[in-house]
């Protein structure tokens, strides 16, 4: 049974939760991730999340999302989602936000309440083969036209994704040259923090 990191207000792991049962119209605090895809010409890989999900189905966003596992590091819960979501072997991962913080609510109540560092991952290799139980579909896109799309509100996207990429575009306009934060600033309850 999967499960998720349970945190308080600084951060540090309070408990630990199964993720079936975690988001609620009440949802602690937890720890997760999220993760942006590009490869070497700067294009972002994109997903439309599956149609019958628990939380935002159908909605456009990052590469991929999720939640380590109790005392997993976060760089390998970002290689180990990617492959299991999109089939992609990736080795190049690097946190570029690492105290992102979301809360947000679904039209039926439902609540996201995650810090939630963001993960650049380079990439080169073969195409996607998505999971439908998790991904509808995938798209690439030129990164900064997407966040430009995105801030001037012509391109839906997840809640997370849109405060995410407004964040991103503050470390510069090529990201594959942003600034890799320091593990000492992830949240306390990250396993590369300790």
């Amino acid at each position: 049974m999967e499960q998720v990191v349970l945190l308080d207000d600084a951060g540090r792991a309070v408990g630990i939760e199964p993720k079936a049962t975690v988001h609620t119209t009440d949802t602690p605090l937890h720890l997760a991730f999220s993760s942006y895809v590009f490869d070497s010409r700067g294009n972002v890989l994109l997903t439309r999340r599956a149609l019958d999900k628990l939380t935002f189905p159908g909605v456009l966003t990052n590469s991929c999302c999720g939640h380590p596992a109790p005392d997993e590091p976060l760089g390998e819960a970002v290689r180990r989602r990617l492959q299991q979501e999109l089939g992609l072997e990736v080795h190049d991962v690097d946190v570029v936000l690492p105290a992102f913080r979301y809360k947000a609510v679904m039209d039926n109540g439902i609540v996201e309440n995650e810090i939630c560092p963001v993960f650049r991952v380079r990439y080169d290799g073969p195409p996607p083969s998505p999971d439908p139980a998790e991904v509808h579909d995938t798209e690439w896109a030129e990164w900064t036209t997407f966040a430009d799309d995105v801030v001037a509100g012509r391109r839906e996207v997840s809640v997370w994704c849109r405060e995410q990429v407004y964040q991103l575009r503050q470390l510069g306009p090529d990201p594959l040259h942003w600034p890799v934060a320091s593990p000492s600033e992830l949240p306390h309850a990250a396993p590369e923090r300790r």
